[in-house]
């Protein structure tokens, strides 16, 4: 890497460059299973910084193979995206300035916290609402190159549809502004002579080409983070080319985001939630009841289940690095009355549903509704609340639930592997006890959550990786429960993203056709592979099972 580090300096360089093992050991892991020890961690200082990365890796490649970029932010990613054993990018440490908000616009920087950035969007009273579970930890870069979405995804739908501009360093070391053009603006780019120019043309050609069989592939799905999302890029019918419609959810593949323009919501003024308590006698109905839920279109239906629950009782304290003293403190208090309902048995599945409305009249109306709909369904309680302040004891619960894994299960790990499937709702009460089926054959101790009101769930296996046996049950017990979504027209992650879990599975859930056009777009931005490598289109199983995690 000597020659990488004095081209890097050549350049001139503005930010840090660090080797040490301490820092490759800590940017070594992401919220997945995977490890890989960068060789390098390198902390750019503004966007011209970036043209220097790519412009030092294109000058080294010949000496040091394999040399690449990984960009990471909070290195919250739970399918590998954001590890690398080259060079990791931390866009966190400089890249984090909001730089504009307006009431229904924004503008910022990548390394951003979403707490962050929500504070300053509510401020000006509009919200980005495609935001993560994971809101307290996540960053926007990292929304943007998982496309993420939440709780509020049912009713307002992902990322991609928020990404309005981004400015992005792409393989021959240069920035280029990528927004939505109409057919004047697309021919203009077509025709200059250049690698900009070059990139339109090869790309407008494959999928003008192959039109009808890309937009046929697109995920029968209300969410869906696999792939390149090649459907959404060019549309006949209307004129449009959108590139920020392909690099969200790209993982950091394509190029290296440097700004992100948002448009933003106002969300509806009045919100409440019916909470409801589902007991294991009552979990064989739940595919049906989702689809109730959903035909009265709710703003939102979360759910976490018994073990989330269990953990948020037993770690209370837990809960403290969140919400302060004050809000733990209201935490408790809140939780207080259902601890006497709680006595009579922890409820297998905990349903929150949300409702928005003009008017506190127009909530309250909904909830009563949807709590009249749910009495055939004999519910262990359903608790009304016209205001989302009871809902808050809950909503925090279901928030933190992957944290609580992760931070306070010692004696197993998280195993995202089968973490983020999305299944079409009319067909989960087929698909529902053939899931619990393959988990109870594979004897998982599994957390489930998720986004109901999507089909989308969070399955969260507790394991002990390190054993042989337990790591042994990964590969057929995934093949199982992907073979199972695909039969049912799902997508194997709605949130997550492809990374090193997923990737080497997109072959089945494509076909070869359009994998063999992932490749080909992959191709056209990074000829020579220097951004994310061995993530979606060039994934292996066999590169990601060397690379699991010995310790955790």
């Amino acid at each position: 890497m000597d020659s990488f580090y004095r081209s890097l300096k050549q350049t001139g360089f503005e930010g840090e460059i660090d080797n040490s093992d301490q820092t490759r050991q800590f940017y070594s892991h992401d919220a997945s299973l995977f490890e890989l020890v960068p060789q390098v961690v390198v902390f750019p200082k503004n966007p011209t910084d970036i043209q220097r990365l790519v412009k030092a890796v294109n000058e080294n490649r010949g000496e040091v193979p394999g040399l690449s970029l990984t960009p990471r932010s909070a290195g919250t990613c739970m399918s590998g995206g954001a590890i690398n054993d080259s060079v990791v990018v931390d866009m966190n440490r400089h890249f984090n300035k909001i730089e504009a908000v307006g009431h229904n616009s924004a503008q910022t920087q990548p390394g951003v916290f979403y707490r962050d950035f929500e504070k300053a969007t509510l401020a000006k009273g509009a919200l980005l609402p495609s935001f993560p579970a994971s809101r307290e930890l996540a960053t926007v870069g990292g929304m943007v190159a998982n496309n993420s979405g939440g709780e509020k995804s049912l009713e307002y739908g992902k990322t991609e549809n928020y990404v309005t501009q981004l400015d992005v360093v792409l393989s021959d070391g240069k920035t280029y502004t990528l927004k939505a053009l109409g057919q004047p603006e697309l021919d203009a780019k077509k025709a200059q002579r250049d690698f900009e120019g070059e990139t339109y043309r090869k790309l407008f050609e494959l999928l003008d080409n192959n039109y009808d069989l890309i937009k046929k592939a697109k995920p029968k799905v209300s969410k869906n983070s696999t792939g390149y999302n090649l459907w959404d890029v060019w549309n006949r019918e209307t004129g449009v080319f959108d590139l920020t419609k392909l690099f969200v959810g790209s993982q950091g593949t394509l190029g290296l985001i440097g700004d992100i323009h948002f448009s933003l919501i106002n969300d509806k003024p009045h919100s409440g939630v019916l909470v409801a308590f589902m007991k294991k006698k009552n979990m064989v109905n739940l595919g049906e009841l989702i689809n109730t839920v959903v035909a009265k279109k709710p703003a939102s239906f979360e759910a976490f289940d018994n073990y989330t629950l269990e953990l948020a009782i037993k770690f209370f304290p837990y809960f403290r690095k969140t919400l302060g003293w004050k809000g733990l403190f209201k935490l408790a208090l809140q939780l207080i009355p259902d601890g006497f309902l709680l006595l009579r048995g922890i409820p297998k599945m905990v349903l929150l549903i949300e409702f928005t409305g003009q008017t506190p009249e127009e909530v309250s109306q909904k909830i009563k509704l949807m709590h009249q709909v749910l009495k055939p369904y004999k519910l262990e309680a359903l608790e009304e609340d016209s205001t989302e302040a009871k809902a808050f004891k809950f909503r925090i619960i279901r928030r933190e639930s992957f944290n609580l894994l992760r931070k306070k299960v010692h004696d197993k790990h998280t195993a995202p592997f089968i973490d983020d499937m999305v299944v079409p709702p009319p067909k989960l009460p087929e698909f529902l006890p053939q899931l619990q089926a393959i988990i109870k054959k594979y004897n998982l101790m599994a957390t489930i959550a998720g986004h109901m009101g999507d089909g989308n769930f969070h399955v969260i296996p507790l394991m002990k990786i390190e054993e042989p046996a337990e790591r042994a049950k990964l590969e057929p017990a995934m093949k199982e429960v992907n073979e199972l979504i695909l039969k049912y027209g799902g997508s194997l992650s709605g949130e997550h993203n492809d990374g090193l879990i997923r990737g080497p599975w997109l072959t089945q859930m494509y076909g070869p056709r359009i994998v063999d056009l992932f490749k080909q777009t992959k191709q056209i931005f990074d000829p020579a592979n220097i951004f994310n490598p061995h993530k979606k289109t060039d994934a292996t199983w066999e590169y990601s099972m060397s690379h699991i995690r010995d310790k955790f």
